[in-house]
């Protein structure tokens, strides 16, 4: 990634949505193209525990065609960890739970119900599972159907909830140059539709142009890629300053099986991270962690 983070440089160019009208809006319709597919989802999350002991979840989903599964990792630790496959007929376990040795002094417990999940095209499901992680008999993290109260009562704990935030997600993807996805940049903002598009000028693949659409406005549009195959801007998303930074580098010059270009939306931080606040307001928002979406993709020859 250090290729791609040198792209930033103070002289980002600020795109705002009201400024959206000034590029074409062709390149967000849908075309007949089929975006890329998701084969693993990565989301590292920020858990802050009733007794203020912080710790790194982080948790991946996958599927390809021999493996559907789910794998989470505690505080970067590979060797304290949770697998599951639900394809493979040893351990498609769909329900269940399971104590993780972890490294730390914590005591970690996983509960999960997959057996009724619904899927969209990625591994990720999208509805009717929950995985729960219980550190030390309190909750620490709870993703899907299973609501908190729900939760309290199941497992008998009186513990305020953890203070949860999602500062990373990653995603690869293959297939074609499309690619769809949603984000939240921040907790009080709104998912967002994301597309990003490389394809040719007036479909001259000759002269590929990237086109990246924000809730079906074009905010970004780069000509001239095999110049410009690394960059960044900067856009304006929530009252936040996002800086987009992308590397296609591979695709040009490495162009073999499995080489990958690289989408990088990373939030600011600190007294530059909001316009048009007051002083008083950065300040109390200067300790909210950073989000960053990483899109890896794997395009076919």
């Amino acid at each position: 990634m250090r290729g791609i983070a040198s792209c930033l440089s103070e002289n980002a160019i600020n795109v705002s949505h009201s400024s959206c009208s000034s590029y074409p809006n062709h390149a967000c319709v849908s075309p007949s193209l089929t975006p890329s597919v998701q084969n693993a989802v990565t989301c590292i999350y920020k858990v802050i525990l009733s007794n203020q002991k912080q710790l790194l979840i982080q948790v991946t989903w996958c599927k390809n065609q021999t493996t559907q599964g789910l794998t989470i990792n505690f505080n970067n630790n590979t060797s304290t960890s949770f697998r599951l496959n639900t394809n493979s007929r040893l351990f498609r376990k769909k329900k269940g739970n399971k104590m993780i040795e972890a490294d730390t002094s914590s005591k970690i417990e996983v509960f999960w119900d997959l057996s009724n999940a619904k899927y969209d095209t990625g591994p990720e499901p999208v509805d009717g599972f929950y995985v729960l992680i219980m550190v030390d008999s309190d909750i620490g993290l709870i993703l899907g159907d299973l609501g908190e109260e729900a939760t309290t009562k199941k497992f008998k704990t009186s513990n305020p909830a953890p203070k949860v935030t999602l500062i990373s997600r990653q995603e690869h993807c293959s297939g074609n140059a499309l690619y769809a996805t949603k984000a939240q940049f921040c907790d009080t903002g709104i998912p967002h539709d994301i597309l990003i598009r490389c394809s040719g000028e007036n479909e001259d693949l000759k002269h590929p142009v990237m086109s990246v659409c924000i809730d079906k406005k074009t905010v970004i549009r780069v000509k001239r890629l095999q110049w410009n195959f690394r960059g960044n801007q900067t856009i304006f998303i929530d009252g936040l300053l996002v800086d987009l930074m992308w590397d296609l580098h591979d695709w040009f010059f490495n162009p073999v099986s499995g080489s990958f270009a690289v989408f990088m939306f990373r939030t600011r931080s600190g007294s530059d991270s909001r316009l048009w606040l007051e002083e008083k307001l950065v300040q109390r928002d200067q300790e909210k962690a950073e989000f960053s979406l990483l899109i890896y993709a794997c395009k076919s020859l």
